[in-house]
């Protein structure tokens, strides 16, 4: 196993700091920082209050939020790396040739599951599935009959193609996505993981409700998710910040996803199946910026000793495998309106922790 980095209590405090801050400054009614190992270790950092509305008391690591496009990497992500190892996904191949059989042109259904996980399929990047019917034809012959909006290769971000993969995964699975995913979460121990809705209770951190009038509480807050029905390859995951810890741990420890190792594998000193699609997607696919690379689902920085995501609702998961650490964190910041820009001194303080 790597050698897990521990935390130091100045690093802890600093996190704690910059948390208290963004709460302050009124970016997030609250939130939970989690800073672990791959050793179990773990030091929960919370501040503020679940909701002014639903629950004005400070939240913990069992707080449920919605992790918006942490879904990306927490589902769609694993199950794809899965499918892949079982022989069911080929990276290379266009994603028509893993949904239900169409008719006609499909410019977009020839993007490659590589292509949509790494966002450059040149796939149109508004994701704006309210101005479809989805009663006339199901949304995975809609999307791909559209036409590209540029040619595949250039990074950039892309919904559609999550939606392509949890449709394309639920279709070679023969099961719905949001079940493949729980039985996924359940091997391991994420017990409070799951897809929407969930019932509303005070440890569900609420978000706003897109035309500011109410809040959504136990639903998804994204629109083109919840008009899916709340399942989606792009969103739509509730979870706790304990649960992703014990994510992260199982991406960072040599025995990871150990439970579905196959004989060939065993004892092969390179970790589990998901460990090692986890070694293979840190591999830079596109640049996003200059130091900024794009791997199989996960954004590579500091030379790619980190990979990260973040979800719009004001989550994000942080890995660096080198070092064994890892840092969740889970707030609503969308409870107070878009939270993008004052949540970065956040994120930059949690990168900047993790790469010295």
């Amino acid at each position: 196993m790597t050698q897990a980095v521990p935390f130091t209590t100045a690093e802890t405090h600093g996190l704690r700091d910059a948390l208290d801050e963004t709460v302050a400054a009124r970016a997030t009614p609250g939130g939970v920082i989690v800073c672990g190992t791959a050793a179990g270790e773990r030091t929960v950092i919370c501040a503020g209050v679940v909701s002014p509305y639903t629950n004005p008391k400070a939240p913990d690591e069992n707080t449920v939020y919605d992790l918006a496009s942490l879904t990306k990497v927490t589902a769609t992500w694993p199950l794809v790396g899965r499918a892949v190892a079982d022989g069911l996904l080929d990276l290379d191949t266009p994603v028509r040739a893993y949904l239900p059989p169409m008719d006609g042109h499909m410019p977009s259904g020839e993007a490659t599951v590589r292509q949509l996980l790494t966002h450059t399929s040149g796939l149109q990047a508004a994701t704006r599935l309210d101005l479809y019917d989805l009663t006339s034809r199901p949304l995975h012959e809609l999307i791909c009959h559209e036409l590209m909006e540029s040619l595949p290769g250039t990074h950039r971000y892309i919904n559609r193609g999550y939606i392509l993969l949890g449709l394309a995964l639920a279709h070679i699975g023969g099961r719905p996505l949001d079940r493949q995913a729980a039985d996924f979460w359940a091997e391991l121990g994420m017990g409070r993981t799951g897809y929407g809705p969930i019932p509303q209770a005070p440890d569900i951190a609420p978000t706003e409700h897109p035309d500011g009038h109410d809040r959504l509480w136990g639903v998804v807050h994204d629109e083109n998710a919840a008009t899916m029905g709340g399942v989606a390859g792009h969103a739509g995951v509730f979870a706790p910040a304990a649960d992703l810890a014990t994510y992260a741990e199982h991406l960072l420890g040599d025995d990871a996803d150990a439970g579905h190792e196959s004989p060939d594998h065993q004892n092969s000193g390179h970790g589990g199946p998901l460990r090692r699609w986890l070694r293979e997607s840190l591999a830079p696919q596109a640049e996003i910026e200059p130091g900024l690379y794009r791997g199989l689902g996960w954004v590579l920085a500091a030379g790619g000793t980190v990979a990260y995501h973040h979800g719009y609702t004001g989550t994000s998961l942080y890995l660096a495998p080198a070092t064994g650490r890892y840092v969740v964190i889970a707030t609503n910041a969308v409870h107070n309106g878009a939270p993008r820009i004052p949540l970065a001194p956040l994120r930059e303080r949690t990168l900047k922790t993790l790469t010295g």
